[in-house]
């Protein structure tokens, strides 16, 4: 009923945002990394503080790391993190590093090499081998 007053607009049923199921938050808890504390203030009102533990990560190497850190298994500080980026570089190659055109390439100079190669000067029967100058 779009012409009639009042009956046009407001919330429909079943529109909006699906409340979150509660979970167990003591059940979820892994060692943290991260602390998160509220510190009281002389003035009142409370300021957040975190506070970073670096986690031991024993044998694995800086990709794994990564990926554990990605997938939720591990907490690691930020610091962790960023120095985890910065060393994988040194060991994985990225696609960009040498990629499927530069192997192409790579592949087509030494088939063209063989096919495509200079061929030998002509030997020199009449003069008995030797340079004439």
């Amino acid at each position: 009923m779009a012409g009639t007053k009042g009956r046009s607009g407001g919330a429909r049923p079943g529109a909006g945002r699906k409340p979150k199921a509660k979970a167990d938050s003591k059940s979820n808890q892994k060692a943290a990394a991260v602390s998160v504390e509220l510190e009281p203030q002389p003035h009142g009102g409370a300021l957040k503080r975190t506070s970073e533990q670096p986690v031991d990560l024993g044998s694995l190497n800086m990709l794994e790391m990564l990926q554990s850190v990605a997938l939720g298994k591990v907490k690691a500080t930020s610091l962790q993190v960023r120095a985890a980026i910065a060393a994988v570089q040194y060991t994985h190659t990225k696609r960009g590093d040498g990629g499927k055109k530069d192997e192409a390439n790579a592949n087509a100079k030494t088939k063209a090499a063989g096919r495509f190669a200079p061929s030998a000067p002509p030997k020199l029967v009449a003069t008995g081998g030797k340079k004439i100058p």
